[in-house]
């Protein structure tokens, strides 16, 4: 029989056989990220995040994982249960620590149940219900795991799910200007009355990857991302050490778009590449008319465009991106509660609540930019 270890400590693992269990397409389950996280202060036991990755071995081979964390709350996952976590503490009981199957901080559709053989995958999660009692946790989630991974889980796992703008190339786009022939005449009109403000205003943009960039280019960007972080009052959870350690281990899987103006760095957006998929990810600077879509979007666009990737994920939210190309798109997590009684109360909350989010995808597909006879201008 398999044997079960939590692991608080990614870093006692050699990356190689943490990598071996998955295909690499996705930045954000390397282990060069995820260890990278814990080794330069960005999970914080004060902030809620306390490692307890799930592995599972054949003697002295690791044949299977999930990265997780045990959470003394809720923050930083993109998939809110604070109606949960309250219904708990009206009947007196404690919610947390919960343990969670998750990137940290990182709303990202990506492989979750990592193992070379998938049909491990259901062998997994059974390892991980029959190990969660010893951790003393009300429940277990897995937060935007892939389609793919979905017939791993059983009826006991809720599952809920939401809605992303993401951009797709489905059409075989070469370049900008066909993305934008693509488009309707008011949306095509828009994006490019946007791209001029920017371009009026004597701004230019330099695509800097983690292989290439200098000590002051990372500056730059982490000054950019604590700015974002400190006008909306939050805490800023990535250390510059850590945005150092993605260079220098990711390389080419770090790309910033640093925008320029008068030869002097004001904003830049941050994205982690995949195999095929860029991954928008932190975006800070001046705010100057139009420079965040810009910064945020069209590049990320031109980009994919001209490296051959084909998805773009700009992040979690944002009815906004529907204008600019991104259309929706439904992304997932699953639930497992210890109180069968809870569960079963929450199943038809779960059913109601993916209903309404079905709803609202029908709704903003009536709304996407995208032209069908019209011809371009």
């Amino acid at each position: 029989m398999p044997q079960i270890r939590f692991l608080e400590d990614l870093q006692t693992l050699p990356a190689t056989q943490w990598d071996a269990l998955h295909d690499g397409s996705n930045p954000f389950v390397s282990h060069a990220f995820l260890s990278g996280m814990e080794q330069h202060g960005c999970l914080r036991e004060d902030w809620g995040w306390r490692p307890q990755h799930l592995t599972l071995w054949e003697g002295e081979t690791l044949v299977g994982a999930i990265p997780g964390y045990l959470k003394e709350n809720s923050h930083g996952e993109f998939v809110f249960d604070h109606a949960w976590a309250n219904a708990y503490a009206r009947h007196g009981r404690d919610y947390y620590p919960k343990w969670l199957g998750a990137v940290p901080y990182s709303p990202v559709t990506g492989p979750r149940l990592l193992a070379a053989d998938p049909a491990t995958r259901a062998t997994l999660l059974a390892a991980l219900v029959e190990a969660l009692p010893a951790l003393g946790v009300s429940s277990a989630h897995i937060n935007f795991h892939r389609a793919d991974e979905e017939s791993a889980f059983g009826t006991a796992w809720l599952l809920r799910e939401d809605i992303q703008f993401q951009w797709q190339n489905s059409s075989g786009w070469q370049d900008f200007e066909q993305f934008l022939a693509a488009m309707n005449h008011k949306h095509r009109k828009n994006i490019r009355q946007e791209r001029n403000k920017v371009a009026r205003q004597g701004i230019c943009f330099r695509v800097v990857h983690g292989d290439e960039a200098s000590r002051a280019d990372l500056q730059a960007m982490y000054r950019f991302y604590l700015q974002t972080f400190l006008e909306y009052g939050n805490a800023p959870a990535l250390t510059e050490p850590f945005l150092r350690h993605l260079a220098s281990t990711l390389g080419r899987g770090l790309v910033m778009f640093l925008a320029e103006q008068d030869g002097e760095p004001i904003a830049g957006a941050l994205c982690l590449r995949g195999r095929d998929t860029l991954y928008g990810r932190y975006w800070g600077g001046a705010t100057l008319p139009g420079l965040h879509f810009e910064a945020c979007y069209y590049q990320g666009i031109e980009y994919c465009l001209r490296e051959g990737l084909t998805r773009f994920e700009p992040g979690a939210q944002g009815e906004h991106k529907l204008a600019r190309g991104f259309l929706p798109t439904v992304v997932r997590s699953r639930h497992w509660m210890a109180d069968a009684d809870f569960a079963d109360a929450l199943r038809p909350w779960c059913a109601q609540e993916r209903a309404e989010v079905s709803r609202y995808h029908r709704e903003l597909a009536q709304h996407a930019p995208y032209r069908h006879e019209e011809p371009a201008d």
